[in-house]
């Protein structure tokens, strides 16, 4: 029974990535995504907040904290994965430029793609230097779904809006269980990281990340909240993909990226009601 489970959890997770991936696709415009991308620094700066300081930042806590071997692993996975499918409706909340949030979304997904075969083997210690086997699930899972989504969008968009909210659905509803398997298949180790500074870490490198971002956006308050957010805000799809096939004997590296995830989904939507707040308007208007 448990061996199957570990099957199950091994399956939902690529399922979830690739649905997650398509479904963003299907709701993207090739001009939506260029339009907020043509600021030659915006985009600059949004790249040097997630591929230099917040894995930075991930180095540094992992380097400084007295955290678990596989917990530091988790973290570094973390900070060299960016573009989290969930920041436009952080964007939303936080009374942001979705449409910015969007363009953000996949070029900081495209830019994971090419920065953590190259970068992650630096970063953490013991992951193979080889970037294909790295590259070769991101590209399948990741960005050729991203790509197929945008295509039909751009062929047909009455039918991308038709099949959208099932692949929605799906990527939801796998998601769902993916959490729930991995976090029943190691819930034994998600407790033990009460008390050992895993949560605390975790915590810190988002509310450090979001800074970070935040203090790197442009003087328009609604690109540096979503360029704060969506730093804060790591692709947990994309570094689970990597755990998972990379440390299967090793659930704390799983477990870190759950803790971190879950915990900085507080911080974010905390940080979201305050951006809208400061924007003169109130969530939900």
């Amino acid at each position: 029974m448990w061996e199957l489970l570990e099957v199950a959890a091994k399956v939902t997770v690529p399922v979830f990535v690739v649905t997650c991936m398509a479904a963003a696709g299907l709701g993207l415009g090739l001009r939506d995504i260029a339009a907020p991308l043509r600021s030659g620094r915006l985009v600059a700066l949004a790249l040097v907040a997630n591929f230099v300081a917040a894995p930075a930042l991930a180095y540094l806590l992992a380097a400084v904290l007295p955290l678990d071997r596989d917990h530091a692993v988790g973290l570094l996975l973390l900070g060299g994965a960016a573009g989290a499918p969930f920041l436009p409706k952080l964007a939303a909340a936080a009374k942001g430029d979705v449409a910015f949030s969007v363009a953000l979304m996949l070029l900081l997904t495209v830019a994971s793609v090419a920065f953590m075969p190259v970068a992650l083997p630096v970063m953490v210690p013991g992951l193979s230097a080889e970037p294909w086997p790295l590259l070769r699930p991101l590209l399948v899972t990741m960005l050729l779904p991203l790509a197929a989504g945008v295509a039909v969008r751009e062929w047909s968009g009455r039918w991308a809006a038709r099949v959208r909210p099932a692949v929605a659905a799906v990527s939801n509803a796998s998601m769902i269980v993916a959490v729930a398997l991995l976090v029943g298949l190691n819930f034994s180790a998600l407790a033990a990281t009460l008390g050992t500074g895993a949560v605390g870490a975790g915590v810190v490198f988002v509310a450090a990340s979001a800074a970070a971002g935040y203090a790197l956006g442009t003087p328009s308050p609604h690109t540096r909240s979503v360029l704060a957010l969506g730093t804060g805000q790591r692709n947990i799809a994309a570094a689970l993909l990597i755990a998972t096939q990379n440390y299967p004997g090793a659930p704390g590296v799983v477990v870190m990226l759950l803790a971190t995830t879950l915990a900085g989904v507080v911080v974010l939507l905390g940080a979201a009601r305050w951006f809208a707040k400061g924007s003169g308007k109130q969530v939900g208007e």
